[in-house]
């Protein structure tokens, strides 16, 4: 029996009351990568923000379908959505690190605001995130030092390892290497490679090369309409669809 960890079921989105997503429904499994590709504003961003509830902030957004984790509706009223990004952690395009805090208070904000004040349980944090991020070897010997001194790709790494800190089930990244350099994207690929032994990862990208790399599975979308969602080899080498076909050569994007 297949293991999904997450289901969004025929999500749709609307902005002042006009589609943007339009009855998207995507099974991830449990312990894999998924991409999300497609041109620009065909609708990626918009439903990876469905899976974190970060449209509840737009009050011009309206969101209708299900997002289930473990069995569990986000969208049911009862859901506590603070509650719940505790399950799925994000990490954006650009790096947003903490500029005013440490390296090691970046890591522990979410555990502190939390309420978590035990340093042994806060160090602890911070050594295994930054070790999951592939980012413990270059800074250990000066965590005291601002975050903002961190050249690109580090602080994107610090922005993983913060989001793991609070030991979310499932991570969900905004083309997170799009403003890096390719030393910096290899280093936050081998960290999506390790991450995905026990976590679920969704990831926008814009890079196919990036898709056919790190992603198990891929999923195409267009205006809004998912076209296209299989194992990352088939999608790319025997598509079922034209669109998909075109896209994946080069024909527009």
């Amino acid at each position: 029996m297949e293991s999904y960890k997450l289901i969004a079921e025929n999500i749709t989105v609307y902005y002042n009351n006009v589609k943007s997503i339009k009855n998207v429904t995507m099974k991830f499994k449990t312990n894999t990568v998924t991409s999300l590709i497609g041109p620009s504003g065909c609708g990626k961003t918009s439903f990876l923000r469905c899976l974190n509830r970060m449209h509840d902030m737009n009050k011009k957004v309206r969101v209708t379908g299900k997002v289930i984790i473990d069995g569990s509706n986000l969208y049911l009223d009862t859901v506590n959505p603070i509650l719940h990004r505790r399950k799925v952690g994000m990490v954006f395009q650009k790096p947003n690190p903490f500029p005013t805090m440490s390296i090691y208070d970046n890591v522990i904000a979410g555990l502190r605001l939390n309420g978590i004040k035990d340093k042994k349980i806060l160090d602890d944090a911070v050594q295994t995130s930054l070790k999951l991020a592939y980012l413990w070897d270059e800074v250990n010997d000066n965590l005291k030092q601002p975050a903002i001194e961190l050249s690109g790709g580090q602080q994107q790494r610090l922005c993983i390892a913060r989001a793991l800190a609070i030991k979310p089930e499932i991570i969900i990244m905004d083309e997170p290497s799009s403003a890096l350099d390719p030393v910096s994207t290899q280093k936050i690929e081998e960290t999506i490679m390790n991450l995905k032994k026990t976590l679920t990862i969704i990831i926008v990208t814009h890079n196919m090369q990036q898709a056919i790399r790190i992603s198990d599975y891929t999923a195409f979308m267009y205006l809004g309409k998912l076209i296209e969602f299989d194992e990352t080899k088939k999608l790319f080498t025997s598509p079922n669809h034209q669109l998909t076909a075109k896209y994946v050569k080069g024909f527009f994007g």
